[in-house]
């Protein structure tokens, strides 16, 4: 049994070495990662970080303002692509690899494919971004097998909806792209025609939908007559469920261990229950992660969608986030976890990912080293996977404004930038820390400890935990302080953290409840080793009677065995 640790990374970035970029750069002046940068070097240092599993965020084909026609590709128009580099949310070729990330654009399948065996033979699994709920204006698929029917290519657009369509309509209507008041003062004749127009991806069913909207995407049709009344037309089966579930199938093939899928909840459940059953057929391992916000959907989307792990972000990942920036109470932890409590072992912890802020951005805390605590409660709560994002181990900022991307405290996947906390550590592919500071030095050591104690621990990797906060008394502060017990076998392990400024020095009960719940004897006496430091604390009480009092220094935390 293993623990998934997700390692994200968006390869453009990833190992981008350009060192000086410029705002709005083009691919030539401020470079871009390549799959064949991601070295067995590097994948053995991901290893040895603790990661279990590579999200290669962005390698489909997506659409992008680089001119890639002289390789058969055809070219975006730029009002329909955010950023130089685009999204790689605006899948252009579900069958194709990101052209930006090959050093031979014409063996772009073959390096993906290298990289996936590298991923592989360094003891590590491979998840990729399924985006099944739009795709690019433009999508074209000119790599698709033999006999493959494109998405949209069989659609009658006189209908506005039909489930025998890949696409929803808006007859009679040209689409009217929502433009900046910088493409509009530059008076550039590069007018973009769509008749008749197609629903937007957020599922916006105007002709002219507003910049704050997905303009760049179509939004995909599954059977849900929207403006129906969300009537579902499943039977007979929509064509595109078919296209979808051998696209799956395709990437299987070629090696991949995963998928995350986006915005999972936008597309109706019925089509995942289907979906997921009929890859797991022929890939019985196989993962699908499912990006959903909403609550009241998860055990949905977990029972009858038949997801293996949901994002928690409208959870736990918010709530660790107000406690690190001091705005919620740490005993408050108890509610998150306790709201989804019988489907815990599915649900996916983070700190960080693309779509959210750096925790060491002003808008969260300034510091990475700040969200330690939080990271040590989402790695050691319970069973469930835990996700880093490349860059937040050596506590990248994300506070560029790379161009389409302003200052908003997150690394850009719109833009050809670069990561400078990660070039410190990456050092032109040397791989080796060199250019860290010591405070990117000791927080990429913590991660390292945390993440391999997540699977060489037991108790952290598959135990029983109890919530130890409810009984804490004087001398621990439930507004800064928080404290839970795991245990497998005879493996027991105390956490306590602390969300506080100064170091304190606490005391934590231990209840009879939980020697009952634990199968645990009390004990007057035991050696606790903290695992983190490698500390020993000699005759330390374990008991109901006598409180462990310890010392836990500032934004830090202990997990102490016993």
């Amino acid at each position: 049994m293993q623990k998934p640790i997700i390692y994200q990374l968006l390869p453009r970035t990833f190992c981008n070495y350009t060192k000086k970029p410029v705002r709005n750069g083009s691919l030539e002046e401020n470079g871009c990662g390549k799959l064949n940068d991601i070295t067995d070097k590097a994948l053995k240092e991901l290893r040895k970080l603790g990661a279990t599993h590579i999200w290669l965020t962005g390698i489909l084909e997506h659409a992008t303002q680089t001119d890639y026609s002289r390789y058969g590709i055809a070219a975006d128009n730029p009002l329909i692509v955010k950023g130089r580099a685009g999204s790689p949310y605006a899948v252009k070729d579900y069958y194709d690899i990101d052209p930006d990330l090959a050093q031979n654009v014409d063996e772009r399948m073959q390096e993906a494919e290298a990289l996936f065996r590298r991923i592989h033979k360094a003891g590590m699994q491979v998840i990729i971004d399924f985006v099944p709920n739009h795709v690019a204006r433009q999508y074209k698929s000119d790599r698709k097998p033999e006999g493959v029917h494109d998405i949209g290519q069989d659609d009658n657009p006189d209908w506005s909806f039909s489930p025998l369509n890949d696409f929803y309509y808006l007859p009679g209507q040209h689409f009217c792209v929502p433009m900046t008041e910088e493409e509009e003062a530059s008076g550039a004749d590069i007018a973009y025609t769509e008749f008749p127009a197609k629903a937007t991806g957020n599922d916006c069913f105007s002709a002219a939908p507003s910049v704050n909207d997905w303009y760049e995407t179509v939004k995909l049709n599954y059977g849900v007559f929207y403006q129906g009344g969300m009537e579902k037309q499943f039977d007979p089966r929509p064509r595109l469920w078919d296209k979808m579930r051998d696209i799956l199938l395709f990437w299987c093939g070629k090696g991949i261990n995963g998928f995350r899928c986006d915005m999972a909840e936008m597309v109706p459940v019925e089509f995942w229950g289907w979906v997921i059953q009929e890859v797991k057929r022929q890939y019985p391992d196989v993962l699908f992660i499912a990006e959903v916000y909403n609550p009241s959907l998860y055990r949905q989307y977990i029972f009858e969608g038949k997801f293996d792990y949901l994002y928690d972000k409208v959870g736990m990942y918010d709530y660790l986030r107000g406690v690190t920036s001091r705005d919620f109470v740490a005993e408050g932890i108890t509610h998150q976890w306790q709201d989804t409590e019988d489907i815990r072992r599915y649900m996916l912890y983070f700190l960080e990912n693309h779509d959210e802020q750096r925790i060491a951005s002003g808008f969260f805390c300034g510091r990475g080293i700040c969200a330690e605590p939080a990271m040590i409660v989402a790695t050691c709560l319970g069973e469930n996977p835990v996700m880093i994002y490349a860059g937040q181990e050596t506590g990248e900022a994300g506070m560029q404004s790379e161009g389409f991307s302003g200052i908003d405290g997150r690394s850009s996947i719109f833009d050809y930038c670069t990561i400078p906390s990660l070039q410190a550590w990456t050092n032109s592919g040397k791989y080796d820390g060199a250019l860290l500071n010591n405070e990117q030095k000791e927080l990429r050591d913590f991660y390292k400890k945390l993440l391999n104690l997540a699977n060489t621990e037991p108790a952290i990797r598959e135990g029983l935990m109890f919530d130890l906060e409810y009984v804490q008394q004087e001398g621990f502060n439930k507004k800064k302080q928080y404290a839970f017990l795991r245990k497998a076998g005879e493996d027991i392990v105390l956490v306590a953290v602390n969300f506080d400024a100064r170091t304190e020095r606490v005391k934590i009960q231990i209840p009879p409840a939980a020697f009952l719940y634990l199968e645990m004897k009390e004990q007057a006496s035991v050696e606790m080793k903290d695992l983190l430091t490698g500390k020993k604390l000699k005759n330390m009480p374990f008991n109901s009677t006598e409180a462990i009092e310890i010392e836990i220094p500032a934004w830090k935390g202990v997990i102490l065995k016993v």
